[in-house]
């Protein structure tokens, strides 16, 4: 019987060092637990290698070099390329070129990690397949010009092995003999090599197919809030599609977003600058413009799939939605020009302004549920 599995396609040494590490941390660090339990320093030695690689992820791969979403001093830079070799998910020369295809041409075939191929290929299987095509590699020309990371892009593999398995198990050592070293190795380095590996591939992938779209519906990038509690704040993935210079992800005060908070203390310590922001009239813009949206397909639903009985239903909910339509309009309208202009509005204006389309959210999810099965079943 012939085999479905194209080999010559998979890619050997990565697949290797992702499932070995995956069975290593669910194998063998469930056994060191069980055997041995964990101590403060264990913990301590877990969270210090696991804050360090994936701020350096977040901060220093994706918003730092990819995005160019602020500036930053050489010792954020190099302390971000060391650990985040640690993490290893390659170069950051390297990450940041797919990460800059998957933007270009997100949910399209030379995004490499597109979501219509699936969840699994989304989040590792893009990983574990050579893709059949070559990816534009002339997106980091400008990373090219930086000393310290075609420094890291040479010696990725090597710096990674250092700091993010023999480091921690030198300490272990130090701290309590070859048992301690043995338990950091498997905790703090293999263990949660392998968790941020996954979480930082969620957002590929769950983020791409589970959540909102508050500020655009043109790509499948999502919020989620839930996926932002691991990914130190890289869940509202909706709003960094749409404002992707922005150093923030997630925008609200009660967003967690520790990415950004750190960027903002950085900022305040002289270590980076130009923190770049959307502006909250442009922010508002494409709120207005996405709810809008809704409303206009929950019409045209009500205007062309429906038949005259079920219209006759929906009628008193059809002419509501046809209100906050126009009003929705005329707002746009009105803040596009002031975007245009550059102008600012003032708090209140803009609080009264979300404050509307607060009330369109809360009457589309308060319909009765009648009418709301009628829009869903059309």
């Amino acid at each position: 019987m012939k085999s479905n599995i194209s080999f010559d396609k998979i890619n050997w040494t990565t697949s290797s060092f992702l499932i070995a590490s995956a069975i290593i941390s669910l194998t063998a660090v469930p056994v060191y637990l069980w055997h041995f339990g964990l101590d403060w320093f264990q913990v301590t030695l877990f969270l210090f290698f696991f804050i360090s690689t994936g701020l350096s992820i977040t901060l220093g791969y994706h918003r730092l070099f990819a995005h160019l979403s602020f500036k930053a001093t050489w010792p954020v830079k190099l302390y971000t390329l060391i650990f985040g070799a640690a993490a290893f998910q390659e170069s950051a020369l390297e990450w940041v070129s797919d990460h800059r295809n998957h933007h270009k041409h997100v949910d399209h075939d030379y995004d490499p990690y597109n979501i219509n191929k699936g969840f699994f290929h989304a989040h590792v299987g893009w990983l574990l397949f050579r893709i059949q095509y070559e990816l534009p590699t002339n997106n980091v020309d400008d990373l090219k010009n930086d000393p310290l990371v075609m420094w890291q892009h040479r010696w990725w593999l090597l710096i990674g092995t250092v700091f993010g398995y023999i480091l921690p198990t030198f300490l272990g050592y130090l701290y309590g003999g070859g048992q301690a070293a043995l338990g950091a190795f498997l905790i703090a380095g293999v263990g949660r090599e392998f968790f941020v590996q996954h979480m930082t591939f969620l957002i590929n992938s769950f983020c791409h197919y589970f959540g909102n779209r508050p500020y655009s519906s043109k790509c499948s990038a999502r919020d989620s809030s839930f996926i932002a509690l691991f990914t130190f704040g890289e869940g509202y993935h909706n709003f960094h599609h749409e404002f992707q210079q922005d150093y923030r992800n997630g925008i609200k005060y009660w967003h967690f977003d520790p990415t950004k908070w750190t960027i903002w203390f950085l900022g305040k310590i002289g270590l980076v600058s130009n923190m770049r922001r959307a502006s909250r009239e442009k922010i508002l813009l494409a709120e207005l413009g996405e709810m809008k949206n809704i409303i206009d397909n929950k019409i045209e639903i009500c205007q062309v799939h429906l038949t005259d009985s079920t219209r006759q239903i929906m009628q008193q909910s059809l002419v509501y939605l046809q209100d906050i339509s126009l009003k929705m309009s005329l707002r746009y309208k009105e803040l596009h020009n002031v975007v245009e202009q550059r102008i600012e509005l003032s708090r209140e204006t803009l609080s009264e302004w979300r404050q509307e389309i607060k009330e369109a959210k809360v009457y589309l999810k308060t319909l009765p549920q009648t009418e709301m099965n009628l829009l869903t079943s059309a």
